[in-house]
């Protein structure tokens, strides 16, 4: 019995996502049941668990955000039994957040090759105002590309874990055409954005290039200006920063290590023990200091106990 892929769920929406670590995650049968265990996560205190179905955990004063697989608007399908963020959950997490007076700080784990690109635009909006109230830390372990890249952009910082990848800015698309007389045979094209050669080649046909590039032009605008403004980089700067060649054409591609670091694309490359000790220690609950009242208890039964 054939089986439904999650590349029909998603359709023929345009994709903020890096084609060679999405497009055969692309491919994978849609769910039946839960396959995802749940995610532990060492701190320097302990260890916490994000529980199937959980979209955040609260210790010690940071909240933990887990964004990870394709993300798609609002299947709670993929969330639910492959633990895949969605952009529709992102903005209701990102809004408890900011509104819990138990939180100080967030901590994003990202491990995404990115998404779709429909309602990303409400995601990065909430991140963005999220980090304007509180701070925002993004953890790319390992990997942050195209839309999870988008996402990252607007935290107050982005830590590597040695090894990790960021990058693939740009958008793309898919489509299935008949190619033979009748009908009977199909092709599958991709189409990327102007800065974007590095995703995949181009369509074969120069009318249906014309069709669809204004509309990928326009996204990866939206997206490097996104960046461009999350990270302190020039609009204009944006794409060379992200090829590894002379030309921008050639951008989208992804960076690790140093790289990254020189770019501009990250603040620091740190180990996951290290980020989390970092992160631990500047938001440990203080000790709140004793009132003037109970130091008086204290030593009078301090006095008491020297009778």
């Amino acid at each position: 019995m054939s089986r439904t892929s999650i590349a029909a769920l998603i359709g023929a929406s345009p994709l903020a996502i890096s084609a060679e670590h999405g497009l055969p995650m692309l491919q994978m049968d849609l769910p039946k049941e839960a396959a995802h265990e749940p995610m532990a996560i060492e701190t320097s205190a302990q260890e916490i668990t994000i529980e199937r179905g959980q979209r955040f955990a609260i210790h010690r004063g940071v909240a933990y955000v887990p964004v990870r697989g394709i993300i798609t608007p609002n299947s709670a399908m993929l969330e639910r039994y492959l633990g895949w963020a969605t952009y529709h959950g992102l903005v209701e997490t990102m809004g408890a957040i900011t509104a819990s007076d138990e939180v100080q700080a967030t901590v994003m784990i990202y491990d995404t090759p990115g998404g779709a690109v429909l309602g990303i635009q409400g995601a990065v909006e909430a991140i963005r105002q999220a980090a304007a109230a509180k701070p925002v830390h993004a953890l790319v372990h390992p990997l942050a590309a195209s839309a999870g890249y988008w996402l990252a952009s607007q935290c107050s910082d982005i830590a590597l874990t040695p090894g990790s990848w960021v990058g693939s800015v740009g958008t793309m698309t898919t489509a299935v055409q008949p190619m033979q007389p009748g009908m009977g045979g199909y092709q599958e094209f991709i189409q990327t954005s102007a800065h974007a050669g590095a995703k995949r080649p181009d369509l074969s046909s120069d009318h249906g290039k014309e069709l669809t590039q204004l509309r990928l032009d326009q996204m990866e605008a939206e997206f490097l200006a996104d960046v461009s403004r999350g990270r302190g980089i020039g609009v204009e700067d944006l794409p060379g920063r992200m090829s590894r060649t002379e030309s921008n054409r050639d951008g989208g591609d992804v960076f690790w290590g140093d790289d990254a670091l020189a770019r501009g694309l990250c603040n620091s490359v740190e180990t996951m023990a290290e980020f989390m000790g970092r992160i631990g220690g500047q938001y440990a609950p203080k000790p709140r200091p004793k009132s003037s009242a109970y130091a008086a208890i204290a030593a009078a039964a301090q006095a008491t106990a020297n009778i």
